[in-house]
């Protein structure tokens, strides 16, 4: 890599560092002539930015500091849990929308939700609407997943927060129980952990409904509704458009290659000293082979499915077995399954890491994880090394959240928007026991909402168009009949 592509990727990745905005779809103008302005523009047109005169602008003049702009101004200060919070909501329109049409219908009013989520400022931001719009709220964070700074900034606004990082097995689970046995009407969930705990623990009952995040927390809910073990009416949050085609593969894409970079850079090593093995091509595994191939890295994927394997191959990807492709290089898991990054895997590759992610997707004793200290004295904190084997980022946790700030905020408004929709949804409508979709009205209101925000605009069918399709008979024969 030349010393001007490496200064333009540290820019991209310290513009989302620092803001936590996303950078596919962002207009940036590029103000500069010498090769690491080229550089730039090359970079931010491969992951999806448009070089235009957007809100986002970075100078490159020879003999200055390179500065970075938002809306003409420095990059916001975010320094503080209360700084972080409220710069989210300031990018989080369409949910903002969403929880006043909430509000003004009295859909909420004294409605008592649960979220069990990632807590950071975005899931913050989600807690404040809903109270805003009159739910009483409680947000529960498992002990990984949980910004302690960002907790006391609910308590001090006035919503209950339960989650503690020094929390572990029996203890954990009894945290769990107990927010749960606040009583809520609603369970917002991420993993289904907590709607599956109420189950065991005979408090589902008491829930009028459930939204669930992820593809690994719909898997286990649809197992229980096969097995009729599933008490209430779920909605599949995952499965909307708005949620899992941007979420996955824009947000977690970006968030998680970007964080493995600002890791792996802090110890000493460039994202390109090694191939990429990427574990999984679903929309996750696409925005993460997408990501690190934009910052010229070589990627394979390895696959189970045969349909997603072969759409990799269309892509351009070199396909094959982890077995084979992992030696020597950076695997990444993107399936959301319990042990896809084996013993053996962790033994010859370079580098591990989880994107998205479940517990024990990489076989790993943390136990037996040590500092890793390059040769030149580089460290970072969220990388050891395992035994003899790879180095291991963030201890095999999803990375965007152990070593990052989660998914960029403009993704989270389209997900927080959806389970907005969602809860509209379980309130307003007689839903029957089991796993639900969002009607297809969620997806065209969300998206219309969000291109209109950013100044985008809609075509329409003529209605020549809506005409042909309320013909059933081939226009190929037509005046032809005998």
């Amino acid at each position: 890599m030349t010393d001007e592509t490496a200064t333009a990727q540290r820019l991209v990745r310290r513009f989302a560092r620092e803001t936590n905005l996303l950078v596919s779809g962002r207009g940036f103008s590029v103000v500069g002539t010498d090769a690491v302005a080229e550089a730039l523009r090359a970079l931010l047109s491969a992951l999806g930015a448009r070089l235009d005169s957007g809100t986002a602008s970075v100078v490159v003049a020879p003999g200055r500091a390179v500065e970075i702009l938002l809306d003409g101004a420095p990059l916001p200060a975010r320094s503080t849990a209360e700084a972080r919070v409220d710069a989210a909501g300031v990018h989080m329109p369409v949910s903002t929308d969403l929880a006043q049409r909430l509000r003004e219908a009295g859909t909420v009013r004294d409605v008592r939700i649960g979220i069990a989520m990632v807590l950071e400022p975005k899931t913050a931001q989600l807690a404040l609407l809903l109270r805003d719009a009159g739910a009483t709220v409680a947000v529960y964070a498992h002990p990984d997943e949980i910004d302690v700074e960002v907790a006391d900034v609910l308590r001090a606004r006035g919503i209950p927060v339960d989650g503690d990082p020094t929390l572990s097995g029996a203890a954990e689970r009894a945290a769990a129980v107990s927010f749960l046995r606040r009583g809520f009407d609603l369970l917002l969930d991420d993993g289904s952990h907590l709607i599956r705990l109420a189950h065991e623990e005979g408090l589902a009952a008491e829930l009028r409904g459930a939204a669930e995040e992820t593809t690994s927390g719909l898997t286990p809910l649809r197992l229980m509704e096969h097995e009729g073990v599933l008490d209430i009416p779920v909605i599949a949050v995952n499965d909307a458009l708005t949620k899992t085609s941007f979420d996955n593969r824009y947000g977690t894409g970006q968030s998680c290659v970007f964080a493995i970079a600002d890791a792996l850079e802090t110890a000493g090593i460039d994202l390109r000293d090694q191939p990429a093995v990427v574990a999984g091509y679903g929309p996750v595994g696409e925005g993460v082979a997408a990501h690190l191939r934009a910052l010229g890295v070589d990627v394979a994927i390895t696959e189970t499915d045969a349909v997603r394997a072969l759409r990799a191959a269309h892509d351009g990807y070199r396909v094959g077995r982890l077995r084979d492709l992992a030696p020597g290089a950076l695997v990444v898991s993107a399936t959301g399954v319990p042990h896809t990054i084996d013993a053996e895997t962790v033994r010859v590759s370079r580098v591990v890491a989880v994107a998205g992610g479940v517990p024990h997707e990489i076989d790993l004793d943390v136990s037996a994880l040590r500092p890793y200290v390059a040769a030149n004295g580089a460290s970072s904190p969220y990388i050891e090394r395992a035994g003899e084997g790879a180095l291991v980022i963030a201890r095999g946790g999803c990375v965007n959240l152990s070593a990052g700030e989660g998914n960029p905020i403009e993704i989270m408004d389209l997900s927080f928007s959806v389970q907005l929709y969602a809860v509209e949804h379980l309130l307003t409508q007689k839903l029957t026991v089991g796993v639900h979709p969002l009607p297809a009205e969620a997806d065209a209101t969300i998206g219309a909402a969000a291109l209109a925000l950013r100044g985008e605009q809609l075509d329409e069918r003529s209605d020549a168009q809506i005409a042909a399709q309320r013909e059933w008979r081939s226009p190929r024969f037509r005046g032809a009949a005998s």
